[in-house]
């Protein structure tokens, strides 16, 4: 379900230090211009869901979403986590333009 880099564990690691380890949802966010995305959130696991523990956390998602996805790889960018699902989203939302006059066009 899930591959988690070296970065993103020690960030993960920095976040928790002095509290408790929470639940880690791996969910799907809504985009921008771009369409959805995948996101994380602190979270409690529900009957939904399938969770896994990798590199003493755990983490979650809803099995819908992992059928789509087939898992996924977290990773630290420039500007936080980065998700990234085994199998691409099917797109939607109309990109750059498209909304609201985002990425620069108006």
């Amino acid at each position: 379900m899930l591959e988690l880099t070296e970065n993103a564990r020690k960030e993960l690691e920095s976040y928790f230090t002095g509290k408790e380890k929470g639940i880690i949802r791996v969910y799907l966010a809504p985009g921008g211009c771009g369409g959805p995305r995948l996101a994380l959130a602190l979270d409690a696991v529900t009957d939904e869901d399938q969770s896994e523990e990798h590199a003493g956390f755990t983490f979650c998602m809803n099995k819908e979403l992992l059928a789509q996805v087939h898992g996924v790889k977290i990773d630290l960018g420039h500007m936080g986590f980065t998700v990234e699902p085994t199998v691409p989203l099917p797109e939607s939302g109309g990109g750059c333009g498209s909304c609201c006059g985002g990425c620069g066009s108006h």
